[in-house]
């Protein structure tokens, strides 16, 4: 079905990116919460995504329509597709699922924006458990163009091929996990470089400004459009994986690693927030959030003149815009 209405479930920051990326492009939202001033907060978080949004795209060619409703039911029932962005509390998406599931029609996929918890457990008290997938954004929601969708032990092909042709109509790079793992792939990932990241400063090796530029002026620009894998097959030389694992044991069995969690302590967490607090420099987190908007739309538009990484799926989307609105998909 086509979708026009989209139902979000919680309207923090994750959610608030959603409703910003959906109605620049034309879609309308009703958004749920039940939070003290919301839809005030709601309001303000799109604003500030808003300049960001035109000058990666330019101006929207229809703003869509945003609703607010404290009416958990209302916004169930009248949407197309849901997004559940509520705390990361398994037992709170439990029971919303439930609680959405029985309102929303049968044919409404419900996406939860969670980054870690299993499809299957959310969707565990659904009558319609097979259109309950995860869709895993990454903030900002509004510019990041990736989302990871898992699969629960009951939901559909169906659910998800429709679920990922509503996510490329909204400009978003599909991850379909072939099945369900706590942390999904990306925040497992992120994890690890956080683990260790924390022992470093644990053990006073570096403040958290040196560990952060050990990634900016290095790896992470690599990270940005090769990833770890391609990165290492590049490393290999000519013969590319096969011979980096006849150079390096690829199985790193040395002392470069500290993964489990450090045990949490006075000292180390006075050097997290110090060392934070020293690398904002007296700015405030709005005006970081601002630069780090206006450095990521710089750089998915460089992407796009090498045709590589997030620059692929905002060519796509500039190439979608062009199209007549009747030909677009939704």
């Amino acid at each position: 079905m086509k979708i026009k209405t989209v139902g979000i479930a919680g309207t923090g920051l994750i959610g608030a990116g959603w409703a910003a990326r959906l109605l620049f492009r034309g879609f309308d939202v009703i958004a749920y919460d039940v939070a003290p001033a919301a839809e005030e907060r709601l309001k303000a978080q799109i604003k500030t995504a808003w300049p960001s949004l035109e000058a990666l795209l330019g101006k929207p060619a229809k703003k869509g329509k945003l609703s607010f409703t404290t009416d958990l039911v209302e916004m169930a029932s009248k949407a197309d597709f849901i997004h559940e962005a509520a705390p990361e509390r398994e037992d709170l998406k439990i029971r919303l699922f439930r609680e959405i599931d029985a309102a929303a029609r049968p044919d409404v996929i419900i996406a939860s924006s969670s980054s870690g918890f299993l499809p299957t457990n959310l969707q565990s008290q659904c009558k319609h458990p097979e259109r309950v997938i995860i869709g895993h954004p990454f903030n900002p929601v509004y510019l990041l163009p990736l989302v990871e969708t898992v699969p629960g032990e009951r939901t559909s092909v169906d659910a998800m091929d429709r679920a990922g042709e509503y996510f490329e109509a909204i400009g978003m790079q599909v991850l379909r996990l072939k099945k369900e793992i706590m942390g999904y792939i990306c925040d497992r990932l992120q994890e690890a470089l956080w683990r260790e990241a924390l022992h470093i400063l644990d053990k006073d090796i570096g403040t958290t400004g040196d560990i952060d530029d050990s990634i900016v002026y290095s790896a992470g620009m690599r990270w940005a459009f090769m990833g770890s894998f391609l990165t290492y097959h590049v490393a290999g030389g000519p013969g590319g994986m096969r011979d980096f694992i006849k150079q390096f044991d690829p199985t790193l069995e040395l002392d470069w690693t500290d993964l489990k969690f450090p045990k949490w302590n006075s000292a180390l967490e006075t050097r997290l927030v110090e060392g934070c607090e020293a690398q904002a420099a007296g700015r405030s987190v709005r005006e970081i959030e601002a630069k780090r908007n206006a450095i990521l739309v710089d750089m998915m538009k460089l992407f796009k003149k090498h045709k590589i990484g997030a620059g692929l799926v905002l060519e796509r989307e500039m190439k979608a815009r062009k199209k007549p609105a009747s030909k677009r998909k939704t």
